[in-house]
């Protein structure tokens, strides 16, 4: 298994900077700066066939002041808030965003319910062509794919609390190759929510909920940090979006289950790292607590937050469709508040006239942590967490989810279904991805999985417009793809490993070994 060791005596061996020491900083540049990684024409030359650059207007703004100077003074129509999740006819509970409160008075999860019929004073027409108009801009805050959507997110916030790294917009990449070749489909896409700014889609939720907490703090409510109990995605994209508004994060990760990758991205970005000799479920149990009796916001799912952010992927994927609706999209599911959010920004479309139907989705968990696929094929009868054993999709090792009631309402409303995987299925699907050109976790191997058994069993047509969501990048997960094309996994065939050739320095031998590649069979075929 992936993993990787973080004693006492590693810990302290990093020096995390003072907390109270972090401050936003006010901004310095007096004009627009882009920075580029590639190499420009050195002897300053233009091609002749190009018009001439615009040179920026110098300005002492910045976007957020050019933002405010541009701010409609028309008051604003849309509001959301708190209440219990699928609460009964009649039910008058609800909470004001601006408090902290994370469960209903009677223990249960809560959502975030937005005013519909102030939405609705606009048609759908409308809603699609305002998101459209401020995709890949840089007005603030809505070159974010989060903040483009931000009347359907958190409507009353002021655009001077949000916290922003431009998150989302992210690629619909049409798998061409994967799909003809193993699966004998022609409209298979992957989202690539990976290919973002921490590395996972945790940052779309993230950014609403840090935002939220810049507000109260503000505001001066007691916040003095923000806490997450985290297999690795989560503790990364808080501990980036804290660092940059300036708020101490705390995080307690699982020891020795989570990669290298994914653990030095909380240190790097300043948070306080616990290690915990305990798994994903042992470390929320302890935020749980702690966020219950210190003045530290708790970051996790639980908060429905952040399920806002995460619901925008759905509302994206709507986008890139041109408003087409797909017929499936699978996503893995570990503490399960994902396929809700999807569920409901899908269903937030349909609801406000963009779309007149909405996806069915597929949940697909790994194996050795498969609480809602057996709950599923128990036929929703009582739930039962389960001890949750190591996989290699371990953002997905959970045995006891969060949001199990919000993933089975998001299912039974959508006809939607719950798949497998096994530790050698998913390495086995990741490997037959990454041939064909993509670069994915093993969670996606999940979700491939499922793909694969749905449509050896015909329930997914080769015809289907089919999104598969890609969780992470595929680069936090490096050790695992090496363990599995160097065929080190005990137990694991690895049948589409690519080991490298040792070949001696012989200009004959290297003749030999590529005469015998070029003729292979596989490389014909």
């Amino acid at each position: 298994m992936t993993s990787c060791s973080f004693s006492s005596s590693s810990l302290f061996s990093f020096n995390l900077p003072n907390q109270n020491s972090l401050h936003r900083r006010p901004p310095t540049l007096h004009r627009h700066v882009i920075v580029s990684s590639t190499d420009g024409n050195s002897n300053g030359a233009s091609s002749s066939s190009s018009p001439p650059a615009v040179k920026p207007t110098r300005t002492e703004d910045n976007i957020r002041d050019e933002a405010r100077r541009h701010r409609s003074t028309s008051a604003n129509t849309f509001s959301a808030k708190y209440v219990p999740f699928n609460a009964p006819l009649g039910s008058t509970e609800s909470y004001s965003l601006d408090e902290i409160v994370y469960r209903s008075k009677s223990g249960g999860l809560l959502d975030v319910q937005h005013d519909l019929d102030s939405l609705r004073s606009y048609d759908g027409a409308y809603w699609r062509n305002l998101f459209d108009s401020r995709v890949g801009k840089t007005k603030w805050p809505y070159g974010s794919g989060v903040w483009s959507k931000k009347e359907w997110v958190l409507p009353e916030i002021d655009d001077d609390d949000i916290v922003s790294a431009f998150e989302g917009n992210s690629n619909l990449f049409w798998a061409e190759r994967f799909g003809k070749t193993f699966l004998g489909m022609n409209d298979l896409w992957v989202k690539h929510c990976g290919i973002s700014h921490t590395g996972s889609f945790k940052d779309l939720g993230m950014t609403v909920l840090v935002s939220q907490v810049n507000r109260l703090r503000k505001m001066n409510l007691p916040v003095v940090g923000v806490g997450c109990a985290s297999t690795g995605d989560t503790s990364a994209a808080l501990s980036a979006y804290c660092a940059s508004a300036g708020i101490p994060s705390i995080v307690i990760l699982p020891a020795n289950k989570i990669s290298m990758a994914q653990l030095v991205q909380p240190i790097a970005n300043g948070a306080f790292v616990l290690s915990i000799d305990t798994d994903f479920d042992g470390c929320m149990k302890l935020i749980r607590e702690i966020t219950s009796e210190l003045p530290i916001y708790l970051a996790n799912s639980l908060n429905s937050l952040r399920l806002e952010g995460q619901k925008t992927a759905a509302i994206e994927i709507l986008q890139q469709f041109n408003w087409q609706v797909p017929d499936w999209v699978i996503v893995p599911g570990g503490n399960l508040g994902n396929i809700y959010a999807f569920y409901k920004g899908f269903k937030m479309c349909q609801d406000l006239g963009l779309v007149d139907r909405i996806p069915r989705l597929v949940c697909a968990q790994a194996a050795n942590a498969n609480p809602l696929y057996l709950h599923y094929k128990a036929g929703w009868k009582e739930f039962k967490p389960v001890k949750a054993n190591a996989t290699f999709a371990s953002a997905i090792q959970i045995g006891d989810p969060v949001s199990i009631d919000r993933a089975v309402y998001a299912l039974r409303n959508c006809d939607g279904i719950v798949e497998e995987a096994t530790e050698e299925e998913l390495m086995d699907a990741m490997a037959q991805a990454d041939s064909t050109g993509m670069f994915v976790c093993p969670h996606t191997g999940v979700a491939l999985t499922a793909l694969f058994k749905l449509r050896n069993q015909g329930v997914i047509a080769p015809t289907d417009r089919t999104v598969v969501v890609s969780t992470a990048h595929g680069l936090k997960f490096t050790q695992a793809k090496i363990d599995y094309h160097s065929k080190a996994i005990p137990d694991m065939a690895c049948r589409f490993s690519n080991p490298p050739v040792e070949v001696k320095a012989d200009f004959g031998a290297v003749m030999d070994v590529l005469k015998g590649y070029l003729g292979s069979k596989e490389l014909r075929s």
